[in-house]
């Protein structure tokens, strides 16, 4: 199948599928079959695409030119390949999850959830794909509006007042500063396609370049640097399989994606070392990361204390890329593969522990791990993978970012990275730890009456645990693409 006809079906099969939802929403074997199926189909495509890539395919596509010189257009290259991947994967595998979480739970507008996943899905390969800034900034703002309805899908007062949040930061950041920055770029460099090297022309002032700098980095809302995170713990009233949905496939990697995108391929690593912002917001990406992980230990709330350690481990992938050496690259886009699965486990488990004993602080998984061996087993190792420590993929990642600070001359940033892994050991570890090894607190349901989550929810956190460890023994897969970045 040619790659045009390929890449596109990565963006319509999910759009086919929401019409088989809308029709069999009264059949919900069929509706979630379909979900499961298509989800299924286009990780083949994904991976049909890399194959051909890997053989020296290429494609570009333009649907519409708007202007001369700025049109919606799609092209193939290895970052936005790596991203499609994990998106490609992950999935079937959180829709796998979702039919066992949203009928354990007993969720309303099932339908409707789907709908509108699949939508998201949509939109982040259509990100992945864009060909230039223009392209990735429309379907950058759609994943904001397609992923509001599953922000508020409890209906109550608190899922709108976090819808609210998260709409009005991500919105504001976008219209105020991303859309700003974009204009101003395409009036100095007169394009907005992604170069490697950058676009700015030579004899560009610093000055003004800092400026657009610090725009994109704050106007990215979707890469939650302090002090615009505050969405992404208000998105935590979604249910859990959106929260999955929102750190690990969708909204927060199509966050960091863009910043990787700006940087290597508008701004050039030759250029983003020179300009005086850019060590300020150096500073700024190591405070996010230890302050991120310190609100993480106050947190009694699981989800709330995953949410602030994905704040934590985005400004990692920000930190990388403002370094902007090739180690440092590597290490940034190694880590959206290697966060994904390891961030998407947590998530799933801590929606396990929800469905099976209604459990949501951390003061209350004392004991769980008799009744739940193989959720907090996974939970384990996926811990281990967020901290950075083998047998888990996240120690490759931490490792490139870590040798590329270095490589920088950015040691105290290196301290910020090693400061990081002992507060996530302190935040994460206790959690499983005091599950097996810990007194049950002898106020709630004995852990004899517990059981593990619906089989569906089960067989998804096993794979992506396993997978963690998977990306510790094979990480070539994900080195090689990301390495191709520099080119």
């Amino acid at each position: 199948m040619e790659l045009s006809t390929l890449l596109h079906a990565t963006m319509f099969l999910p759009l086919v599928a929401v019409v088989g939802i809308l029709l069999c929403r009264h059949q919900p074997n069929i509706r979630d079959g379909i979900s499961l199926l298509a989800g299924v189909l286009v990780f083949a495509c994904v991976l049909a695409i890399h194959r051909q890539f890997m053989s020296g395919g290429d494609v570009d596509i333009t649907w519409v030119e708007i202007l001369p010189g700025l049109s919606l257009s799609f092209s193939l290259e290895s970052l936005g390949l790596l991203f499609a991947l994990i998106a490609g994967f992950l999935w079937p595998v959180t829709t796998l999850y979702a039919i066992g979480y949203m009928r354990g739970h007993h969720e309303k507008n099932q339908t409707r959830f789907y709908v509108f996943f699949a939508i998201a899905i949509a939109t982040v390969f259509a990100i992945a794909f864009s060909a230039n800034l223009f392209t990735l900034f429309v379907f950058y703002e759609v994943l904001t509006l397609c992923t509001y309805p599953l922000v508020t899908h409890a209906g109550t007062d608190k899922a709108k007042q976090g819808g609210r949040v998260y709409l009005g930061i991500l919105l504001s950041t976008s219209i105020l500063m991303f859309l700003l920055a974009m204009i101003t770029t395409w009036a100095i460099a007169g394009t907005l396609t992604f170069t490697s090297g950058g676009i700015f022309p030579e004899g560009t002032p610093a000055w003004l370049l800092s400026i657009l700098l610090a725009l994109y980095v704050f106007g990215i809302g979707k890469a939650a640097i302090m002090p615009f995170h505050r969405w992404l713990p208000a998105a935590m009233v979604a249910p859990t399989p959106v929260s999955a949905l929102l750190h690990a496939v969708a909204v927060v990697k199509a966050g960091v994606f863009t910043l990787l995108k700006v940087c290597v391929f508008v701004f050039g690593l030759e250029v983003l070392p020179s300009l005086p912002a850019t060590q300020w917001l150096i500073y700024l990406a190591g405070l996010t990361i230890v302050l991120a992980s310190l609100v993480a230990m106050r947190k009694d709330n699981l989800k709330a204390r995953l949410a602030y350690s994905t704040i934590g481990q985005l400004a990692y992938i920000t930190l990388g890329a403002l370094v902007a050496t090739e180690l440092a690259i590597v290490g940034s886009a190694m880590h959206i593969a290697m966060h994904a699965f390891g961030k998407i486990t947590l998530f799933f488990c801590a929606g396990a522990i929800m469905v099976a004993c209604h459990k949501t602080e951390v003061s209350q998984m004392a004991g769980l791990g008799k009744a739940m061996p193989v959720t907090m087993t996974a939970f384990l190792v996926a811990s281990v993978s967020i901290i950075g420590l083998p047998p888990g993929g996240g120690t490759w990642s931490k490792w490139y970012l870590i040798w590329g600070s270095l490589e920088a001359g950015q040691q105290l940033m290196v301290v910020a990275l090693l400061v990081s892994s002992l507060l996530n050991i302190a935040y994460l570890l206790p959690i499983p730890l005091q599950a097996f090894w810990g007194s049950s607190d002898t106020n709630v349901e004995s852990s004899s009456q517990l059981k593990e989550a619906p089989m569906p929810s089960l067989i998804a956190l096993v794979v992506t645990a396993f997978m963690t460890l998977v990306l510790f023994v094979y990480p070539n897969g994900v080195y090689d693409l990301a390495n191709r970045i520099n080119g």
